[in-house]
């Protein structure tokens, strides 16, 4: 369990090693409870947003969908950061495994939000949540080994 408090929370270093980061990352640590906690009510609020903005399409159209579907993603994907904690997130998100997916999901947030309040555009915006699960589930495929060439073994398999 210490083992993968420690992956999870990005001490991979060795304890002699005092930086002025570590000792930072040290001085404002939570508990791992906490952490957990933080991560389940932000994951929680995270899908409850989405839920809204999926009832919202029933009742008041695209935009507000496409608002609370984006919100809902990013506090989802913001949940993480209680348990890696944000510098950690940030340099897992940009490492060079899933860069590409990770350009991916902002770039479709940041399209959604603007196709969807500033252009009115629904079929744009539904285009771009569409493009915006699809790079977040293959984001999200990047931190377990081996699952994103299971997926495309499988696409293959099925196209050929």
């Amino acid at each position: 369990m210490d083992k993968l408090k420690k992956v999870l929370s990005g001490d991979d270093t060795p304890d002699e090693e005092s930086g002025i980061m570590s000792q930072l990352n040290d001085a404002s640590t939570l508990s791992w409870s906490t952490r957990v906690k933080g991560f389940i009510a932000c994951f929680i609020i995270g899908v409850l947003l989405t839920l809204l903005g999926s009832f919202a399409l029933f009742f008041n159209g695209m935009g507000i969908f496409a608002v609370f579907y984006t919100l809902g993603n990013i506090v989802s994907l913001l949940s993480t950061c209680f348990l890696m904690g944000p510098v950690n997130q940030l340099q897992k998100m940009f490492a060079a495994t899933r860069a590409i997916a990770t350009c991916l999901v902002l770039g479709a947030i940041i399209m959604t939000l603007l196709s969807a309040l500033m252009w009115h555009k629904a079929g744009l915006a539904l285009l771009f949540i569409i493009i915006q699960s699809l790079s977040m589930t293959w984001y999200s495929l990047s931190y377990i080994p081996y699952a994103r060439d299971a997926v495309r073994k499988t696409v293959m398999s099925c196209v050929t």
